[in-house]
């Protein structure tokens, strides 16, 4: 069943994403900080009710990966609108953000013809610290925290780089690096 209350979250994220940079670009800051507080919760929520309720799916996978991925990467370019002085002054930490996102989402697409969905404990980390830290920034306040977020990005993401390189085939919610070398050695020890 695709119609599940997770699976509904993800996709508000998913259509909040182009409904926030049309914000940002017309400066309405008060409804863009409404609306993206609200994504982020439904963030937080998707995955934890899809758990809770027994819905959990690889469509229910892929679908959060594409919510986070288009509401995240918004990001720089509402911030870039919202608060341009704020960017250009913080302009390594906006690069980081950008690259952090699209190199393993990219070599995932070459490897596996999809996002790699992999929902580490590190992108989770990341995400919500992202997420908080972001929500910061557009409510002007100070750099360390969005700062300190993408220090773990860059992090988290590293390690999706190292388990994309590891796995031979797509597989989805893989926790950790270690967790990916377990399943790199199990399927090495089967017999074809």
């Amino acid at each position: 069943m695709r119609w599940t209350l997770p699976n509904i979250l993800s996709i508000f994220r998913l259509c909040a994403a182009p409904v926030l940079v049309g914000l940002a670009f017309y400066a309405q800051d008060r409804a863009f900080l409404i609306l993206f507080a609200l994504a982020l919760v439904s963030d937080i929520v998707d995955g934890k009710l899809a758990r809770y309720l027994n819905q959990t799916s690889e469509f229910g996978t892929k679908l959060d990966s594409w919510a986070d991925f288009a509401l995240y990467m918004t990001v720089p370019l509402d911030a870039y609108w919202l608060r341009n002085d704020f960017v250009r002054f913080h302009a390594t930490v906006f690069v980081a953000i950008v690259l952090a996102y699209t190199l393993p989402v990219t070599l995932g697409f070459f490897k596996y013809s999809r996002l790699t969905s992999y929902h580490t404990r590190g992108a989770v980390l990341s995400a919500y610290l992202i997420g908080a830290a972001s929500f910061v920034m557009f409510a002007n306040g100070p750099a360390w925290p969005l700062q300190l977020a993408t220090s773990v990005l860059v992090l988290a993401e590293l390690e999706e780089i190292a388990i994309t390189a590891l796995l031979p085939r797509w597989t989805p919610n893989v926790p950790t690096l270690a967790a990916a070398l377990r399943l790199r050695g199990a399927a090495a020890s089967q017999p074809e």
